[in-house]
């Protein structure tokens, strides 16, 4: 049975294959596409829509559990390339 995770944005379950990984490095969110970065990992689906609704509902702060703004250039910027 294939993993599942929820997603920070839309908050809907979704198998982890479909999901991007992001961990936040030096108060910077960064794409872990292979999931293997060490640390805590928030899940989002890979659209802007679900990523700009986790950034305007400070979801990745809360499932991070980091204190502060994050800078969000990171993600946004992958986004552009891939999405």
């Amino acid at each position: 049975m294939e993993p599942v995770r929820t997603c920070v944005g839309c908050r809907t379950r979704a198998p982890r294959a479909t999901l991007l990984r992001v961990v936040a490095i030096d108060s910077a969110l960064v794409p872990d596409e292979r999931a293997s970065m060490p640390g805590r990992g928030a899940w989002v689906h890979h659209t802007h829509e679900c990523v700009d609704t986790a950034i305007s509902r400070r979801a990745f702060v809360r499932a991070l559990r980091v204190p502060g703004p994050l800078d969000t250039q990171t993600l946004q910027d992958h986004l552009q390339r891939n999405g």
